[in-house]
């Protein structure tokens, strides 16, 4: 008898983050998101980044996920999938509100994450 859990892919974080009403609660699905990534196998894991996301009604968030998949695709030493390079901001995006936190995020963006425009610091990804 199963337990009927379904680790949450990207795919299905894009949904949840299009239906949310405000970016509180976006970032509290994606740090969710990475937590669950955390525990699943590895053999599980590329698996949940692999589908290309719908889009969530928003550019940034839409390459926030393809930094996501390419960045822990290369701490597997696997290439990013097909979708993630037409997800590039045009303009920077820093999340974080605070000029501190933008500096941290400037400083220690991943690389996967500086690619795609979304400067989100390393440190901010680890305490999700």
């Amino acid at each position: 008898m199963g337990t009927g859990y379904e680790p949450m892919s990207l795919a299905v974080l894009a949904t949840h983050l299009a239906s949310a009403d405000s970016d509180r609660i976006r970032w509290k699905l994606v740090w969710e998101f990475l937590e669950e990534y955390r525990w699943e196998p590895a053999d599980t894991r590329v698996g949940l980044l692999q589908d290309e996301p719908g889009s969530t009604g928003d550019v940034r968030w839409d390459a926030l996920l393809a930094a996501i998949a390419e960045h822990l695709l290369a701490q597997a030493d696997l290439a990013p999938p097909a979708w993630v390079e037409t997800r590039v901001l045009r303009r920077a995006w820093f999340p974080a509100e605070l000029a501190i936190h933008r500096a941290d995020a400037l400083a220690w963006a991943p690389a996967a994450f500086r690619k795609h425009g979304v400067f989100v610091s390393v440190h901010d990804l680890a305490a999700a």
